[in-house]
């Protein structure tokens, strides 16, 4: 039957198309209507073209799943779930009655409702491309639950509390950030206050922040970061980059909506924030990745004196020693986003606790994107080697001389060695090419990483 069970309408227009199942008739979101959608419907029919509903969904009592294009078996469908003890799926629904409710009773109770849908249709669902671009070519967004749900969270707690606040967003690799922290940036600088008292508000018709500045660690993801808001841009000339001081200065100054920088100039925005009091600024922080990597930082150390560092100083730690040397002004909240918070950056950033710990405002934890699929278990299929040095020894023993840092100085030497690089790449390239390329792993599409403990 090519009956869709449910269909989403607001003024006639089709919205969300939906595929009900449940345990009753031993039917799951996760393979029956997910096979319903990509075998059984026929993506000629208007309805189902691509564009003319926002998302599709395959529902059960205990998951939801959804895709914004149907294309037959090649239909790829992404989690629509809050998680459940840091994994996958929906935690226990316990209504106030004590009867249990259905775990995806939050989709009608929260995510369809009127407010929500209107919220979601004008600050979330974005068309990419241009109207030059073909339509099958371009790519249609809707928001996973936790990106929704973390940028509900922090324009309402903006609203609610004012300008001068930290926040800590946890959210693993996977988890779709440069998306949560566009729609972060955009709906901030729409944020208004709910009261005249919120601190920062100058009036319930003024919104709370003047500028809203993006802070990137690098500049390719600068770049990366800065070609995702203008796509999400509807408004031309409000989005502004600044590679250099005299341009950050200038966008601060002249009030652009949103300003894009690296963390080299996290102090100058810092300086730029405290001379300009009479304004208002939300600025969010990607450090997901370390800031000092190869030859700029063995410059940098060389110029500092320090022949030898132990651990680099990563984009938290410039951060924190900012943020530190600096008095922080009122006029200003920080939102961190990272996958890997350190304590340091938990105590500046997060939410104390009762028991004086603490915690990120957001958590997308990286055993919920694993177990969703979005990146791989590296310690799944993890092999080990020992190594085995025999180093000749020419001289006799140094009494006062220290072993252990002798033996770490030595251990450096050989893996550095260039006989010792190509025997290890070898052995990666014996396993990778049998049964990763030859094999077809994901299709063709993987991403690939070497750790290096120094280049």
């Amino acid at each position: 039957l090519q009956e869709i069970d449910m269909v989403l309408f607001i003024n006639g227009i089709p919205l969300i198309t939906l595929e009900l199942k449940n345990a009753w008739t031993n039917q799951t979101a996760r393979y029956h209507g997910q096979k319903q959608y990509r075998e059984d419907r026929d993506t000629n029919q208007p309805l189902l073209n691509f564009g003319r509903c926002l998302v599709h969904m395959a529902v059960d009592t205990d998951e939801v799943y959804m895709t914004t294009k149907l294309a037959g078996k090649s239909t790829f469908f992404l989690p629509f779930n809050k998680g459940h003890n840091l994994g996958q799926g929906n935690p226990p629904n316990h209504s106030s009655n004590g009867v249990g409710g259905h775990k995806t009773a939050y989709l009608w109770e929260e995510v369809f409702q009127k407010e929500s849908l209107a919220n979601i249709i004008q600050h979330f669902v974005r068309l990419d491309g241009t109207s030059k671009d073909p339509l099958n070519k371009r790519t249609l967004f809707f928001p996973r639950y936790h990106q929704m749900d973390v940028v509900r969270r922090l324009v309402g707690h903006a609203a609610e509390n004012g300008v001068g606040q930290t926040y800590l967003i946890q959210h693993s690799a996977g988890s779709g950030k440069s998306n949560s922290i566009t729609w972060a940036a955009y709906q901030l600088i729409e944020t208004y206050p709910v009261s005249d008292k919120v601190p920062g508000s100058r009036g319930l018709d003024q919104p709370l922040f003047d500028s809203v500045i993006v802070v990137t660690d690098r500049r390719l993801l600068d770049k990366q970061l800065r070609d995702n808001i203008k796509e999400f841009s509807e408004v031309k000339n409000i989005v502004a980059p600044a590679h250099k001081s005299s341009e950050l200065k200038s966008a601060l100054e002249n009030g652009k909506k949103i300003i894009i920088t690296t963390i080299q100039k996290f102090p100058f925005i810092i300086d730029g924030i405290a001379d300009l009091s009479d304004k208002r600024f939300a600025v969010i922080i990607d450090e997901a990745h370390s800031s000092q990597s190869g030859s700029a930082h063995d410059n940098m150390n060389r110029a500092m004196g320090r022949a030898e560092v132990e651990e680099a100083e990563d984009a938290q730690d410039k951060i924190l020693q900012a943020m530190k040397s600096r008095k922080m002004r009122g006029n200003a909240s920080y939102l961190a986003f990272t996958a890997t918070p350190k304590n340091t950056t938990l105590e500046k950033f997060g939410q104390r606790q009762a028991d004086g710990s603490y915690r990120p405002f957001h958590l997308y934890s990286m055993k919920q994107a694993i177990e969703e699929g979005f990146i791989l278990d590296v310690l799944a299929n993890y092999t080990t080697y020992k190594s085995y040095y025999e180093i000749e020894k020419s001289i006799e023993d140094n009494p006062e001389f220290d072993t252990k840092k002798a033996q770490k100085k030595l251990r450096a030497y050989v893996e550095r060695s260039q006989q010792t690089i190509d025997i290890k790449a070898e052995i990666m390239l014996d396993h990778f090419i049998p049964h990763v390329v030859n094999a077809k792993k994901l299709k063709g599409k993987a991403k690939g990483m070497v750790v290096t403990q120094n280049i």
